[in-house]
């Protein structure tokens, strides 16, 4: 807020009449001034590539990137990047350009993302897991001229005009660093959001709006050439960038370990160990299972950062990091609020998202945009140097979105309307209370439960449906669909999870299908999600016809799996993921099978023998290995004979 306008508002509020009357107080104005005073300089028109170049040219040789046995330093880095390019450069890619790019996470697609950068075009992270009708969307709806990916990837691609690029083919491109006149003010990257409308929208991120983000990040954790970070998130997720450049601009090396660690909590957790990292950023319902297992009292991980979510765990005294929880929208380049977690045993309420970071501004507002209370639910707008500039082709969103600035003079200023429920406390910090509307967030992924329905609606034996999400017994959200079929037709949850699969990822999947007469209404007409049953067997939309367990192994391995999804019963060829099950539930899954049956199951195997009664052979024949290498003393022991 600008101090000029503090000032002015301030005095016109010295009457305490006139400041009850207008739902302000003069303390409480002077308060949010402090607390939003977060100026902080930094080099607004300096880029991203550039400061990796200067790294380069410092430390050639220092390590950039770790992935798996490849390391690349920055010398090599920088090179690879510059080939690329330069290669982009030929085919027309200039400042602002808008460059696909549909690469699995490792260290090629660092490269690719620098590259892009590098050409002066802004990067558009398409997932290659992604449903080929929403690659096609964002394609089309982008108008990338270029995709940049893998040649073992063009395959995946749907129809579309842009020119593909595999970066194996631009070995033999300049290695120097291209010229190109950036500012501040040019597009860095565009990320798609899902859309309430039934399609997902672009948010326009600035190089000085990702600055901001690199600078204060680097200030707050004191960021060397020594420290080593880590990658772990999807290449689609907005917070790839602050994995990278942080780091990358300042010297230090980022590791990125490979798909079976990422996803388990005490491999991760032995993975941070042994390579020595000092600062990771770990979604929220991971880092909460990291919390909960032991750690050595000395460690060189200096700061563990958690967000994307609403944490609810607080870490014991014995943790031997800063556990540090951050808040913001893809519309706010990642972070907005940011503040360390206490340690403590007993806390009554989920910790709080902290304060605002450098140059960012929040406000907690009533309908009527004016301040509530300290201490009063209102909706969470912000405002400063990391706001998007709009919504790609969504002129109306965006001005829907982003709004005047109601307490500045200065007329180009703008606050974010977010959506979010929250509450300002006596000291600053802000403590979250969910959304105003319906938008979910599912293991960090933000979902607009419209674009879901805009989907199911579209099968022919749907009449209508809501999406909402549910605690399941894990306390994680789960997406529900209610669906009112049309009479007389045939519905399996099969044919739905099909044809959704045509259009949405698998994270907007619903886990659970649940088929009502009709959808409970409020007296006002709207539909009364309050109202809505909870799942049970009677309801539940299933594949078929349930196949009970046979054998000892699969009966054992139901009564582990079932209570883990929230059911009461689950069929021997019911697929664990189809049913709700995810990577962090998967992880929960093998450590209860690993206390059950005696037996270590990695993880991938989950993904490969997704059902019960796949998952029992694997069991069986890895009991069987135990056994044959048992003498007769430990096998009888086993038998209970011993």
């Amino acid at each position: 807020m600008d101090t000029s306008k503090m000032t002015e508002i301030s005095r016109s509020l010295s009457d305490p009449l006139i400041a009850v009357n207008e739902g302000y107080s003069t303390r409480e104005w002077q308060q949010l001034a402090q607390w939003n005073a977060t100026q902080h300089e930094y080099p607004r028109h300096t880029c991203v590539p550039q400061l990796v170049a200067t790294q380069a040219a410092k430390q050639p040789e220092a390590v950039a990137l770790v992935e798996r046995n490849r390391m690349l330093t920055y010398r090599e880095l920088n090179r690879r990047a510059n080939q690329l390019a330069h290669h982009l450069r030929a085919l027309g890619v200039e400042r602002n350009s808008l460059v696909a790019l549909c690469m699995e996470r490792s260290a090629d697609l660092v490269i690719a993302l620098l590259g892009i950068l590098k050409a002066g075009g802004a990067y558009v992270p398409l997932d290659p897991t992604y449903p080929a009708e929403r690659l096609a969307f964002m394609l089309a709806d982008s108008a990338a001229p270029v995709v940049v990916t893998q040649q073992h990837l063009v395959s995946r691609l749907p129809a579309h005009k842009a020119q593909p690029v595999c970066l194996e083919s631009t070995m033999l491109q300049d290695v120097s660093d291209p010229v190109v006149a950036q500012t501040g003010d040019d597009l860095a990257y565009v990320i798609y959001t899902s859309g309430s409308t039934g399609r997902p929208k672009g948010v326009q991120i600035t190089h000085s709006s990702l600055l901001n983000l690199v600078f204060w990040h680097q200030r707050a954790f004191e960021v060397t050439p020594a420290d080593r970070a880590t990658q772990l998130t999807s290449p689609a997720f907005d917070a790839t960038g602050w994995e990278l450049w942080p780091y990358l601009t300042a010297g230090a090396s980022v590791s990125m370990p490979d798909e079976d660690v990422r996803t388990s909590a005490s491999e991760l957790r032995n993975w941070l160990l042994n390579k020595n990292i000092t600062i990771s950023f770990v979604p929220t319902a991971l880092a909460e299972n990291l919390l909960s297992l032991e750690w050595p009292p000395t460690t060189s991980l200096r700061y563990l950062l958690t967000g994307a979510d609403t944490l609810q765990r607080y870490p014991a005294q014995t943790v031997p990091f800063a556990l540090i929880n951050n808040y913001g929208p893809t519309e706010a380049t990642v972070v907005t609020t940011s503040g360390r977690v206490p340690p403590t045993s007993n806390a009554q309420t989920p910790p709080t998202i902290g304060r605002p970071i450098d140059n960012m501004q929040v406000y907690i507002l009533d309908e009527q945009l004016r301040q509530v209370p300290n201490g009063t639910p209102g909706e969470l707008y912000i405002g400063g140097a990391g706001l998007a500039l709009g919504y790609l082709n969504r002129p109306e969103l965006t001005a829907e979105r982003f709004i005047r600035h109601p307490f500045s003079d200065n007329a180009s200023a703008r606050l974010y309307k977010t959506g979010d429920r929250a509450r300002m406390l006596d000291d600053g910090q802000i403590a979250f209370m969910g959304r105003t509307d319906h938008q979910i967030k599912i293991r960090g992924y933000r979902i607009e439960p419209g674009e879901v329905m805009a989907v199911l609606n579209e099968h022919p034996a749907v009449q209508t449906s809501i999406v909402v999400a549910r605690k399941d017994t894990s306390d994680d959200n789960r997406l529900v669909a209610y669906i009112v079929k049309v009479p007389d037709a045939e519905l399996s949850a099969g044919s739905l999870r099909d044809a959704a699969l045509l259009q949405l990822p698998e994270y907007m999947l619903p886990a659970t299908f649940v088929l009502v007469d009709a959808l409970p209404l409020t007296p006002n007409g709207k539909i009364d999600r309050e109202a809505l049953p909870a799942p049970d067997e009677a309801n539940t939309l299933r594949d078929g016809v349930l196949v009970a367990p046979t054998t000892a192994t699969e009966q054992q391995l139901s009564e582990i799996v079932a209570p883990l999804l929230g059911l009461e019963q689950i069929g021997i060829d019911d697929n664990f993921f189809l049913l709700g099950g995810h990577s962090l539930l998967g992880t929960q899954l093998i450590a209860r099978i690993a206390g059950t049956f005696g037996v270590d199951l990695p993880l991938r195997t989950l993904f490969e023998a997704p059902t019960l009664r796949q998952l029992s052979v694997e069991i069986e024949q890895l009991v069987l290995v135990k056994i044959a290498a048992m003498n007769e003393e430990e096998v009888l022991r086993l038998l209970g004979q011993g």
